[in-house]
């Protein structure tokens, strides 16, 4: 697949719901898709993960990207794929688990922390990075690796990323980003997990409006 370019461009951010349960997925993943978000990742270090995926998958079908993220074994790709997940995010760039998610037909989003990581991800398959974490760098370093890397690769931070420190990374060429406690925490409120994801998105929708001004 070469179009996951598709799902970031109308809001590049990726819901990490670590520690989400089953019977949470109409209230919690409802917040998340009426916030406009539209990639839904559960980690597979969560309760359930796999059904938590084939509960989202099933409620949301095609109109939203479900999948698993903690991703760190190539076996575990068939179960994900057969609860109807679509995509697989991982903490680190195993190749073995990109070519086994690209194999099955998923979209893969390696965990790098290097450029050396980063080339080799993408020459397996990988579809976007994840700079990860993206505490142990900076804009700027991301910024000397857009130099570098094929135009157009999708670099998404992840690690610390809040409303409010999104546009240094936005202007060093982060396509997205991938938000996990600062949105969702287990026992957080389903109302909560909605507010936070609207001022995630009201941020993005800022730094739209911004470039346009200034175009």
């Amino acid at each position: 697949m070469n179009d996951f370019k598709t799902w970031l461009d109308p809001l590049p951010l990726v819901a990490i719901l670590r520690g989400l349960r089953p019977d949470e997925v109409p209230t919690v993943g409802d917040a998340l898709v009426e916030a406009g978000f539209r990639i839904l990742e559960v980690p597979l270090n969560s309760p359930q993960p796999l059904e938590s995926i084939r509960r989202m998958a099933e409620r949301y079908g095609a109109g939203r990207l479900v999948g698993a993220g903690t991703v760190l074994d190539p076996a575990a790709v068939r179960g994900i794929a057969d609860a109807g997940g679509r995509i697989v995010v991982m903490p680190h760039a195993d190749l073995a688990v990109i070519r086994a998610a690209k194999q099955a037909g998923l979209y893969c989003v390696p965990g790098v922390a290097t450029p050396t990581e980063a080339f080799a991800a993408l020459a397996a398959g990988a579809d976007a990075l994840k700079l990860f974490p993206a505490e142990q760098a900076s804009p700027a370093v991301l910024k000397a690796w857009r130099a570098v890397l094929p135009p157009g690769t999708a670099v998404l931070p992840v690690g610390g990323v809040a409303p409010d420190t999104m546009d240094p990374w936005l202007a060093a060429g982060a396509a997205g980003f991938g938000i996990g406690s600062s949105l969702y925490a287990p026992g957080r409120a389903a109302d909560d997990v909605g507010a936070r994801a609207r001022a995630f998105a009201q941020a993005w929708r800022r730094h739209l409006d911004s470039q346009r001004s200034n175009a």
